[in-house]
């Protein structure tokens, strides 16, 4: 059978179509397409038959990687202010600096499946590796439509199993953090904890989601039905209002700061002490949970670790180092802070009414 031009599914040949073809790595295919000297004669000449037969067609980063003439990563992402994604942004420009190499933005600003594919096209054509920071449905699409060919690492949710394939991701592990801040307001003795959840990016449950549900579950604790927020403090502060007027609420776990932010300005005006009547805890310890009033407990990951960890994996790609095992970034830290305490001392039982004697 004679194959050129596109492989069986319709697509341009790439990269690991003529390793698969050629029956070698596609580090091989790369170091023949770059002229390296370390290849033998004979597996240079079939990598160059295959890549005739298949009619491959080096992309712009190849040649640009090939002849030396960019050292410069693109990160794409749907939002660079929300504190996980501009931290995460400043690991990898940090890490990408120290290795001499440039960082370019592409913002998704939509995530329709045209102007997704549109924003990695552009990307592409920068000529260097790509980081995508798949949090959301406009980064899940990008990270899917990303060819073959580039060199790309992911910036995920915690998967609910390890990475498969030959793309790289990193991530932090939402759901053990989400247990860790669950326990805590548990172990405070409150008979529950309520959940205001940020979206997930990639199913109906996300991670933190489920850390909250494994740790009362492993406690045999009651599970309310989780309230949507969103990413700022204005889904929060809806949801707070929702639960300020239920008073068995005791301790509400937040899916991130932000949200906690929202929950304890509702809190307040509802005149629900904090923590005296109900715990807060928040998720990620942006800057300024430190200095809210009260101090907020949240658990702490470490987005500057992992933007830094995804330069690491694509630097690497570009260097064609020894791949690395996939494995979560950083193990999450209880920051405990004022906003959690015990729950409020059940009130004593009406004494009896005296009966008058006649």
């Amino acid at each position: 059978m004679h194959v050129t031009g596109h492989t069986r599914g319709g697509k341009r040949p790439g990269i690991r179509d003529v390793a698969t073809a050629a029956g070698v790595s596609y580090q091989t295919v790369s170091r023949v397409i770059n002229d390296h000297p370390s290849v033998k004669p004979a597996t240079r000449e079939r990598v160059l038959a295959t890549i005739q037969t298949l009619g491959f067609r080096r992309s712009a980063t190849a040649l640009a990687l090939a002849s030396g003439r960019t050292r410069s990563v693109t990160v794409l992402t749907a939002n660079t202010t929300h504190y996980g994604y501009a931290a995460t942004l400043q690991g990898v420009e940090e890490a990408a600096r120290a290795a001499g190499y440039t960082v370019a933005i592409g913002v998704l600003e939509s995530d329709t499946v045209a102007d997704v594919r549109a924003e990695v096209r552009r990307a592409a054509d920068t000529g260097g590796g790509l980081i995508v920071m798949a949090y959301d449905t406009a980064g899940v699409r990008a990270l899917a439509a990303v060819p073959d060919e580039l060199p790309v690492v992911g910036v995920v949710e915690t998967p609910s199993r390890p990475p498969a394939g030959h793309r790289p991701w990193v991530w932090t592990d939402d759901r053990e953090a989400a247990r860790t801040a669950t326990r805590h307001l548990l172990d405070l003795g409150h008979e529950t904890v309520h959940y205001v959840a940020i979206p997930s990016s990639t199913r109906r449950t996300g991670q933190r989601t489920a850390g909250w549900r494994d740790a009362l579950r492993a406690a045999g604790a009651p599970e309310p039905r989780p309230l949507a927020g969103s990413w700022d403090p204005a889904g929060g502060y809806q949801a707070g209002r929702r639960l300020a007027r239920d008073p068995s609420v005791t301790a509400i776990l937040c899916g991130n700061d932000d949200l906690a932010l929202g929950v304890i300005r509702a809190l307040h005006e509802a005149g629900r002490a904090i923590p005296g009547e109900v715990s807060v805890a928040g998720f990620d310890d942006a800057p300024h949970s430190a200095f809210l009033t009260p101090s907020l407990t949240t658990v702490r990951l470490d987005f500057t670790g992992l933007g830094r960890a995804a330069f690491g994996r694509l630097h690497g790609l570009l260097e064609e180092a020894e791949p690395v095992a996939p494995r979560p970034v950083s193990v999450p830290l209880l920051i405990v802070r004022e906003s959690s305490g015990p729950p409020p001392a059940p009130l004593p039982p009406n004494p009896p009414s005296e009966v008058p004697r006649a």
